[in-house]
């Protein structure tokens, strides 16, 4: 099947009156520390926090009144089902949301809140995917899937033709892939009119499905691993967005998660911006590996829905990997002045200790001693390294923790 610029350039027309037309903005912290101009696509400024809108829209509007009259349903424990719930809101239509049984309870809120059924039904994607099925057959609602469907790829395409607008001499754009819609979308609005820009497609390295998929020739199904973007975490593309990418694509990369964590905490820190795992791909790419030295590169930021309490372990996470936070476990004779003594050594040093936690009855503890949690809050890894150096040379016994 194929979509053309053409058919980008209708979606962004019956958008116009309700999608937001996303900021593009330069970060000099992310230049200086890739070398290269970056400018941040910030789709996480959308209406529902992501991208998925732009496809779940363009989609639903299209719909005939018959099709209309029998509502939609979709599968997804995330973006696309909330899209999906505030386009069908905006059209007055009934919608159906297939979640799986350990969806987030804050996105399964979310998706009711924007006025949508939604069914619990299995333990994955695909039963959910299943479930859905089923539905649509007895009820005649229109499926509106996640990512393989033209309408929906050319909605999400719509960022492309922002992103030439807004810098019309871009030289890269680094694009997150799950099941390839956005990818798929940027490529056909970006390489008809400017054929020489590269399109990087971004995968969790626990997920590289298309990039499998591409270097193979054909649609391939992986197992799958642990990752914290969840958002991209599929295990076979579409058909549809297959035969786009693999046409059209410059190159498929991946990243760590531990890559994705520095820069989620960076983006906190340093732009004010909470991006979730999955949005934050194309920049971590970008920052571990500065691939694009000098030129004008465009990672997109697309989405920003993210757990509240993944939020809390994120920036737990980020300050350790960086240095910024340093956890000991020491172990002391349970007498006064023992602590102190620790607690002099430190603050030689200006190390700020943020949590002193006392233990007395665990198990591992020997009688007459004390277990100690401190943690430490340091200025960069450098002051972490001659802290943990200062420790050694005292002579003080301790543990570092995770």
């Amino acid at each position: 099947m194929t979509i053309t610029y053409a058919d980008i350039e209708k979606a962004e027309k019956a958008q116009s009156d309700v999608i937001r037309k996303t900021s593009l903005t330069f970060s000099q912290t992310f230049s200086n520390m890739t070398g290269s101009e970056v400018y941040l696509k910030n789709e996480y400024e959308q209406k529902t926090g992501s991208f998925k809108i732009r496809g779940a829209y363009y989609k639903i509007s299209s719909l005939s009144d018959d099709e209309k009259k029998h509502g939609v349903v979709a599968a997804s424990a995330g973006n696309h089902s909330q899209g999906v719930a505030f386009a069908s809101s905006l059209e007055n239509i009934s919608c159906t949301i297939v979640m799986p049984k350990n969806a987030s309870p804050a996105k399964i809120a979310a998706t009711r809140g924007y006025g949508a059924n939604v069914v619990l039904d299995g333990l994955t994607y695909d039963e959910s995917w299943a479930k859905a099925q089923k539905i649509s057959e007895e009820t005649g609602a229109t499926i509106i899937h996640a990512f393989d469907d033209p309408s929906i790829i050319c909605g999400q395409g719509v960022i492309g033709l922002e992103i030439l607008e807004q810098l019309p001499d871009v030289d890269e754009i680094y694009v997150p892939i799950g099941g390839g819609g956005l990818a798929a979308g940027i490529i056909t609005a970006i390489k008809e009119r400017k054929p020489n820009v590269r399109i990087i497609g971004v995968e969790s390295k626990a997920f590289p499905a298309m990039k499998h998929s591409v270097e193979s020739g054909h649609v391939e199904t992986i197992e799958g691993g642990l990752t914290i973007a969840d958002g991209i975490s599929v295990k076979t593309p579409g058909k549809i967005t297959f035969d786009i990418i693999n046409k059209g694509i410059d190159e498929i990369v991946t990243v760590e998660d531990s890559d994705i964590i520095k820069t989620m905490f960076l983006l906190m820190e340093r732009t004010k911006a909470v991006v979730e795992p999955a949005g934050a791909v194309g920049l971590a790419y970008l920052l571990s590996k500065k691939p694009a030295e000098g030129k004008k590169v465009v990672p997109i930021l697309c989405g920003g829905n993210i757990d509240m309490y993944l939020l809390g372990q994120i920036v737990a996470k980020g300050l350790t990997n960086m240095g910024r936070m340093v956890r000991i476990l020491i172990t002391l004779k349970d007498k006064p002045g023992a602590l102190k003594e620790i607690v002099d050594e430190i603050s030689s040093l200006s190390v700020n200790i943020v949590e002193v936690i006392h233990d007395r009855l665990s198990s591992g503890i020997n009688a007459g001693t004390v277990g100690v949690t401190l943690s430490l809050e340091t200025e960069n890894q450098e002051q972490a390294d001659r802290l943990i150096s200062h420790l050694k040379e005292k002579n003080i016994q301790f543990k570092l923790l995770e």
